[in-house]
């Protein structure tokens, strides 16, 4: 396995350093954001075909008798 060394500022040193556990290393919390991302780049997309207009329609008929029913 090749090493090479890179510089970090302190803020970044101390974010890695506060997420890294005890049998971790840096290179395996570094790579593990690459896992995430590919995890949640699955999502993409997902709510694309969506009518949001008549989603908010719909809320707010929910909001009205759920008011109504308060009173």
């Amino acid at each position: 396995m090749t090493s090479i060394n890179i510089s970090l500022r302190k803020e970044a040193y101390d974010f890695l350093k506060n997420i890294k556990t005890g049998d971790k290393s840096f290179s395996d919390v570094i790579l593990g954001f690459k896992k995430e991302k590919s995890d949640i780049m699955r999502f993409f997309g997902a709510l694309k075909d969506i009518d949001w207009a008549d989603r908010q329609r719909n809320i707010g008929k929910l909001r009205e008798s759920f008011n109504k029913r308060l009173r």
